[in-house]
């Protein structure tokens, strides 16, 4: 730490999540004013990738005038291995990226939608935080597990996120099959995410393994005018048009 220096904070800046589609949710209806005024004042950033970060800053200095210009601003991002496999097993030591917080700065984190280190990566720079003593403050802002858990009218009171899914059709219909019988024995709703690409196999692969009677949620484009979020038994789906497209981030939940 440098000499006289009280160590600034480590700040989860959450982001809209509209990452990945046609339309962007404006700022003002999805993120409170006083989390557009701090993440304002901001100037050291970590991140899953720059560019990324930056056009979101950008659409933040729409709202507030950046404490630093765009290109003066310091963003490190995450190394590639950390998005592919995740963060949240350890291995990864981040201790390095929170350099600036320890100079005095605060330093935000972001992720690409959503509140960082929760279904993205950035838990081994929260953990490290935690580590050195250093404050860690999430600000307030969408978080699609929740959303649509609240949405889906399965158990908000006992649920999982257990990640994704194998992308192996006999993986997958396997591991599709263990998370009904654990929704179904003990009553928690099971929350599941899929690369947007895939969600269509993924809805196919739901309707043809599950029991009948067990209930599927899905919540798509949250917060975009185009949102979605329906709720059914697998038999009923069965005989309905799919609710999710290939180009659109969705949450799928079953339970009972």
């Amino acid at each position: 730490m440098t000499a006289g220096a009280a160590p600034g904070r480590l700040v989860l800046v959450p982001a809209p999540l509209d990452f990945g589609c046609d339309a962007q949710a404006p700022l003002a209806q999805v993120l409170p004013e006083g989390t557009l005024a701090q993440a304002a004042a901001i100037t050291h950033w970590v991140c899953e990738n720059a560019k990324t970060a930056r056009a979101y800053l950008k659409r933040i200095g729409e709202h507030h005038p950046l404490a630093l210009p765009l290109r003066e601003q310091q963003i490190a991002e995450l190394p590639r291995e950390v998005h592919k496999k995740g963060d949240h097993a350890g291995g990864f030591d981040a201790a390095a990226l929170l350099a600036p917080a320890l100079q005095g700065h605060d330093l935000g984190l972001l992720s690409e939608a959503g509140m960082p280190a929760v279904a993205d990566p950035g838990s081994s720079v929260v953990r490290a935080a935690h580590d050195l003593g250093i404050a860690v403050v999430p600000l307030v802002g969408p978080v699609s597990l929740l959303l649509a858990l609240a949405a889906s009218g399965l158990n908000g009171q006992h649920f999982a996120f257990v990640g994704y899914v194998p992308q192996d059709p006999a993986q997958r219909g396997q591991r599709l099959r263990e998370l009904e019988s654990l929704a179904l024995k003990t009553g928690q709703t099971q929350l599941f995410i899929e690369t947007p690409y895939r969600n269509l196999t993924l809805w196919e692969s739901l309707c043809q393994v599950l029991r009948p009677d067990t209930r599927i949620a899905v919540a798509s484009a949250l917060t975009l005018p185009e949102c979605v979020v329906a709720m059914a038994p697998v038999q009923q789906w069965r005989t309905r048009p799919a609710p999710v497209a290939k180009d659109r981030p969705a949450v799928f939940a079953i339970g009972r």
